[in-house]
């Protein structure tokens, strides 16, 4: 097993690029630790892929280095960095046994014939494809197959990681959480660095320990479900990871009646002094707020700390429903509870200052940086 750095690393397809978006992979630096389950989660097209393979070595990337356990990789065979992949669709051999596709990686390195026999049987019992050994792969169905190609990249102890790349898009839905399940069971079973690639933040969130969010050839943001969630660093990701996604609009910072305020049309919002301070010093007259429909108060009767809306539709998904309400003209989105009164008509609701979250030019204030540090991220994400 081994970490896995991207030093500086960056790829263009395009012979002389000259603009950002000349690149599929821009500048980024970037470190998965030994022995961790990560998931590389965006949208099509946003580069995942190409970092994968960048990895293995299928491909070398045109700026940059890849190191594994601080070792430049960047030279070396896909065969000589020791990465087991899974690719999207299986990759088996037809007219061999399960056995024979499994032990085909281990029969390759030379390992010994009794020891071949001991990993298979040990990979198909977790697999669960002790009673398929002795079939053709060919007669297998689709997710049979590939759980044989998800063995065959876990049946060699000295890979120093096996990268996914999307491995369950051709699995029946109601089996994909099965399999989820027999992955992490596995990563936990021997501690394998794995990196899980996929455009499905439910597959994402129940694989990975982190979440590497991935938004036009950037890491945006690198951390724990719930950080994604709770606390989203971009506004990408607030708007990608949740069902529905985070409600977002533009406020103006301006003087109101001799102090400072953040104003949505006529309506001010809450956050802390501390924030119109930053902002304040950060020139930032104009921003983008951020709440997250779980966490927008929905309120039974009239009360006067919260903004008067116009109820636009309810749906019912079942265990909750999503309502949607008209704020000076934008539509937003709340999660109302299963038992909780569904309203009609005009209603109350109020943003709590903790999580209302304040984004410049796409990138959330912290306030435990400075705004010279903020300032600093946004000119990597223009330089890149």
């Amino acid at each position: 097993m081994a970490s896995i750095t991207l030093n500086a690393l960056a790829h263009t397809y395009t012979e002389n690029p000259t603009k950002p978006e000349d690149y599929a992979i821009r500048e980024m630096t970037h470190v998965w630790e030994q022995g961790g389950a990560f998931a590389l989660l965006g949208p099509s097209g946003c580069g995942k892929s190409t970092l994968l393979n960048i990895i293995s070595g299928l491909l070398k990337p045109s700026n940059g280095e890849v190191l594994f356990d601080g070792k430049r990789v960047n030279e070396l065979k896909p065969e000589e960095r020791n990465i087991a992949q899974v690719f999207q669709f299986p990759v088996v051999y037809d007219t061999m046994t399960v056995f024979d596709n499994l032990a085909f990686p281990l029969r390759n390195i030379g390992v010994p014939e009794y020891k071949v026999k001991s990993k298979v049987y040990e990979v198909a019992e977790i697999l669960e494809l002790s009673d398929q050994l002795k079939r053709k792969a060919k007669g297998l169905s689709a997710d049979q197959k590939q759980k044989v190609s998800m063995g065959r990249g876990l049946v060699r102890d000295d890979v120093s990681a096996i990268l996914f790349d999307e491995p369950l898009t051709v699995i029946d839905p109601q089996l994909k959480w099965k399999l989820r399940r027999k992955l992490k069971q596995i990563h936990e079973q021997f501690n394998i660095t794995m990196v899980y690639v996929t455009h499905d933040q439910l597959e994402a969130s129940t694989f990975a320990d982190k979440i590497a969010v991935m938004y036009n050839g950037q890491i945006v943001q690198f951390g724990t479900p719930r950080e994604l969630f709770e606390n989203p660093a971009h506004t990408f990701v607030g708007y990608f990871i949740g069902s529905p996604g985070m409600n977002f609009f533009d406020a103006e910072l301006k003087n109101q009646g001799g102090k400072e305020a953040l104003m949505f049309g006529d309506h001010e919002i809450s956050v802390s002094d501390a924030m119109l301070t930053r902002l304040k010093a950060m020139g930032a007259n104009k921003v983008t707020l951020g709440i997250r429909p779980e966490f927008v108060h929905v309120w039974d009767g009239k009360n006067s700390d919260a903004f008067h809306v116009d109820v636009d539709y309810v749906e019912d998904l079942g265990t909750y429903k999503i309502l949607s309400f008209l704020f000076h003209g934008q539509v937003m989105k709340a999660r109302l509870s299963e038992d909780q009164k569904v309203p009609s008509g005009q209603i109350y609701v109020s943003f709590p200052e903790q999580w209302t979250k304040v984004y410049v030019d796409d990138y959330l204030v912290d306030l435990t940086d400075s705004a010279v540090d903020h300032d600093k991220k946004k000119e990597i994400q223009h330089a890149n």
